[in-house]
């Protein structure tokens, strides 16, 4: 019994030691403005969040580029994309709630039905009625699901290694897991070790060496925006109820001309899905990437973008 009680105490003793080291206070949103936001960096009021968005390039363009970030992501993931595409093209990209500078809702609620929603309310505040439209895991979940609500709102759909199907992850990054475990999850609010943030960015890249410092600094820094990591740990809940959710049964309706673009060595979203919307979507193209993980357009922005704007002028 002593040997046991030692034990315990040995491990309590540990587990403190590591809460104490690796403790994260939640960063305020006027200390995270001066670095994530400057200009052309905006904020506009979309029922009851306050967006970060930027909206730039040839604002004589009637058809702009609409682009949505995953899950844990920021509108910073498609910054080499933006950088080349505002020089002809408007770009409207945005935090959605729960992410980056945006940070939480009011109801908790970050089911993909809100989500769609939200975007049609943010697109009529910039006074957007019809757009190209990409997203990325998480984003284009959201983009397939305003096509369907809103078809006649989207000229040109991208999905970038989109959820969408039931599926069976490869892998997934540490953070995921841990903001789905019972007890350990509430640990995850104020607990939140640099390295769990960098592992799991390494999940998503195919190739290790792209991960970065400073990249692992921006989302580091931006999931400590203050009430984002309650906010991502009530996302994460939304998983277990979309195991039911039949909503995939209606993308086979979608016309809009659609490119499916996703990396061959994708662990968390795998490739037999991108297969799925290709047998599903009536009109569209599937082009797989070689050598790139869940995230390619950031991993790889320059051949991602060429495949992008090649499915531009298609007709």
């Amino acid at each position: 019994m002593k040997l046991v009680r030692y034990l315990f105490i040995a491990l309590l003793l540990i587990a403190s030691s590591f809460c104490a080291v690796y403790w994260q206070n939640d960063i305020p949103l006027s200390d995270l403005k001066a670095t994530y936001a400057p200009s052309p960096s905006k904020f506009v009021q979309v029922n009851d969040v306050l967006v970060h968005y930027r909206d730039e390039g040839n604002r004589a363009d009637s058809m702009p580029i609409v682009l949505i970030h995953g899950t844990a992501a920021s509108l910073h993931t498609w910054e080499a994309w933006a950088k080349e595409l505002k020089l002809s093209h408007r770009v409207i990209r945005m935090d959605l709630p729960a992410y980056g500078l945006t940070g939480p809702n009011a109801s908790g609620d970050y089911s993909p039905e809100y989500y769609a929603q939200f975007m049609h309310h943010f697109l009529e505040k910039l006074g957007v009625k019809k757009c190209i439209i990409a997203g990325n895991s998480l984003g284009g979940a959201i983009a397939w699901r305003y096509a369907l609500l809103y078809p006649t709102a989207v000229s040109k759909l991208v999905l970038i290694d989109a959820a969408g199907y039931p599926m069976e992850s490869k892998s997934v990054p540490v953070a995921f897991q841990l903001a789905g475990m019972p007890v350990l999850k509430n640990l995850f609010q104020y607990v939140t070790p640099r390295f769990i943030v960098q592992n799991s960015i390494e999940n998503v890249y195919a190739d290790k060496t792209k991960v970065q410092p400073e990249l692992v600094d921006r989302y580091f820094n931006l999931a400590l925006r203050a009430g984002n990591r309650q906010a991502f740990i009530e996302r994460m809940s939304t998983f277990k109820t979309l195991l039911n959710d039949s909503t995939y049964l209606q993308i086979k309706t979608i016309k809009t001309p659609t490119l499916i673009l996703w990396g061959d060595k994708d662990l968390l979203i795998p490739i037999t899905v991108a297969e799925n919307f290709h047998a599903d979507l009536p009109n569209d193209t599937l082009v797989v990437l070689k050598n790139l993980g869940h995230t390619p357009m950031e991993e790889d922005p320059k051949q991602t973008l060429e495949v992008f704007k090649s499915f531009l002028i298609k007709k």
